[in-house]
């Protein structure tokens, strides 16, 4: 693949012919003349309406149960989660830019960087937990975990290594996976880690933490509808991507991001938080598997998984009353601050 030029002065100015990739644009952002309403749409939603400042969160009183109230076993856990949060939204940082370069349509490259800043919030967001609930020595450690931890160093090579191919050898064949690695972090691998903060908030810990995991959690819901729409129009733009080889790949891609996240899930939790076991991480992410899958057109992997199992979670996901409701084809729009303090 070709990545794109800055300016193409023989590129086509009218709209309806362009294309998610292999267009012709002038690549000047007209944005009289948007085809993707979608993805220009977000870009608004992700940009606009929801913002929000680490900082307005205090989390003194987490910090508190941190220290006193949480098991070894809750500290465990919340201390890797928070390690595979963070290298997760570091991928995202650095790899929305390479998707962007090969992407010929300008409101889509609009929605990318605005899904790259809130990835670089998320960032900035555990950084700001990591120093108000815990140590600074403990905290360098959670940055450093998997070099120490050969469970999380697996869970991290997942995605980097899709995300890898792509970057040293630009084919189509390694940018349709790449979009597709990239829909299996958004959509699936964060889940059992947000998971694992609610719980802990229908307890009553942390629930300051899980404020700023709620946030998250709603801008993540933009970030999968994102790219559910940019896999479903180059399925109808591109046909020629979506070989026999690729579909035969989404699905053994999906069941081996399907086995490390169960696993990951079980080696966090250890089967001894409150709320949550083995049983219900393995059927909670075949659940969103196939839910995933079917927003994209393909079949579920999990046919006795009809149900989700943790149905509870929706009402920890709320902010002000409004469901972050990830499951839904369309994102829900959020309140506007009136008022911006820094």
């Amino acid at each position: 693949m070709e990545r794109t030029v800055i300016f193409n002065p023989q590129g086509d100015r009218e709209a309806t012919h362009r294309r998610i990739v292999q267009g012709n644009s002038t690549n000047i952002m007209e944005l009289n003349r948007v085809k993707y309403q979608w993805a220009f749409d977000l870009y608004k939603t992700m940009g606009f309406s929801n913002f929000w400042i680490p900082e307005e969160i205090p989390m003194h009183e987490d910090k508190k149960q941190y220290e006193r109230e949480l098991s070894p076993h809750e500290r465990r856990a919340y201390e890797l989660v928070l390690s595979f949060l963070i290298v997760l939204d570091s991928y995202q940082v650095n790899m929305l830019k390479e998707f962007a370069r090969y992407i010929t349509a300008p409101e889509v490259v609009m929605a990318l960087t605005s899904q790259e800043f809130q990835e670089a919030l998320h960032s900035y967001s555990y950084q700001f937990i990591l120093e108000s609930v815990v140590d600074q020595g403990i905290a360098e450690e959670i940055y450093n975990y998997w070099r120490q931890d050969s469970m999380l160093m697996e869970r991290n090579k997942v995605i980097a290594e899709v995300y890898n191919s792509f970057i040293q050898k630009p084919t189509e064949e390694n940018f349709i996976k790449a979009v597709f690695g990239n829909y299996v972090l958004e959509s699936l691998y964060f889940y059992s880690g947000f998971a694992f903060f609610y719980t802990l908030a229908r307890q009553g810990k942390m629930r300051n933490t899980v404020q700023q995991i709620k946030y998250i959690n709603r801008d993540e819901l933009t970030h999968v509808t994102l790219f559910r729409n940019i896999i479903l129009t180059l399925k109808e733009e591109s046909k020629e991507l979506f070989t026999p080889e690729i579909e035969k790949w989404v699905y053994e891609f999906f069941k081996h991001a399907v086995n490390m996240e169960v696993q990951w899930g079980k080696y966090v939790t250890q089967n001894q938080i409150l709320g949550i076991n083995d049983h219900l991480i393995d059927r909670y992410i075949k659940y969103l598997a196939n839910l995933r899958l079917s927003q994209i057109g393909y079949k579920p992997l999990y046919p006795e998984v009809e149900e989700n199992p943790m149905k509870w979670i929706d009402t920890f996901r709320t902010i002000n009353d409004t469901k972050t409701d990830f499951f839904q084809a369309k994102p829900q729009t959020y309140t506007k601050r009136n008022e911006l303090r820094w």
